[in-house]
């Protein structure tokens, strides 16, 4: 399964270190990762949301990525405000996990900054 992620310039940052192949431990107060199920969702966040957030640098990215659609079966889809915000939520303590299912490398499809 194809998923999208909204990050910040930290985020994508240690994203980068990783050689693009997994997503950074969450951090405290942040207990669980949601990747996205449609682009134009992660989108929204990234360009509404991240580039007015001091903590993402003000800058959002839309990444993409391949999950292993048998290793997803186990989470539900979450639907958070309108129907096309569609999401799944892995437990913070499952991310290293979750990671270890990404299939080839996280790409860089958007960025957007604060005007």
């Amino acid at each position: 399964m194809i998923l999208y992620r909204p990050v910040g310039q930290k985020e994508l940052d240690l994203i980068e270190k990783s050689r693009y192949k997994e997503f950074p431990p969450r951090l405290e107060g942040q207990p669980i990762f949601y990747p996205v199920v449609n682009k134009q969702y992660a989108r929204q966040i990234a360009s509404e949301w991240n580039v007015k957030d001091k903590l993402s640098g003000y800058i959002g990215y839309v990444v993409e990525f391949e999950v292993d659609d048998g290793y997803l079966k186990q989470y539900d889809i979450k639907t958070v405000g309108a129907g096309g915000h569609k999401e799944y939520w892995i437990p913070a303590e499952r991310l290293a996990e979750f990671n270890g299912h990404i299939i080839g490398r996280i790409r860089v499809l958007e960025k957007f900054e604060s005007a």
